[in-house]
């Protein structure tokens, strides 16, 4: 299995016949001087992150500017860095997505504390609720994150009920 900064490091050499070069160069480089945990963790993060903000194909202005928000905290980055990162992690979602998901998500499991993964599960709805409404597709992909980062359905539970004003299917209920 391939890691996800191998594939963030293989895009750089694709990237150099595309004209994304400068980008992509900047962002291999921002990772390469990270300590190689540290950037596969940062890396995983951001993926699993456009993972939910793509499950409907589409990742908004809004659901962007959250991820770049929520990689630089979390990864304790520069801001120019986190906007980097995303965009790659929103590329090779893209490019990728599907056929690397579950791998991703068991590289994140690997490298992170049960408290990091709790944290990521809170990020992965406030991105879906970045728009200010949290769609069916969203939670079913956030779910199926849950599940393969070894989440019981009480523990995800608890996380989504924070967001509970943000989902659509309650809104359906209440009448909104």
């Amino acid at each position: 299995m391939r890691s996800l900064l191998e594939l963030f490091r293989s895009r750089s050499s694709d990237a150099r016949t595309s004209g994304e070069t400068a980008t992509v160069r900047k962002i291999v480089a921002a990772l390469d001087a990270m300590e190689g945990e540290r950037a596969q963790f940062i890396a995983a993060f951001a993926y699993l992150l456009s993972r939910v903000a793509n499950a409907d194909l589409d990742i908004s202005a809004e659901e962007t500017r959250t991820m770049e928000q929520v990689v630089e905290s979390f990864g304790d980055l520069p801001e120019e860095q986190a906007i980097l990162i995303v965009e790659i992690a929103k590329s090779q979602n893209r490019l990728f997505g599907g056929t690397e998901d579950f791998q991703v998500a068991q590289e994140f499991k690997r490298l992170a504390t049960r408290a990091k993964r709790v944290e990521l599960l809170h990020c992965l709805f406030a991105v879906s609720a970045a728009d200010n409404e949290i769609s069916s597709t969203e939670e079913v992909q956030i779910r199926q994150i849950a599940d393969e980062l070894g989440f019981s359905h009480r523990e995800y539970v608890e996380v989504r009920s924070s967001y509970s004003d943000k989902r659509t299917v309650m809104r359906r209920f209440k009448g909104e």
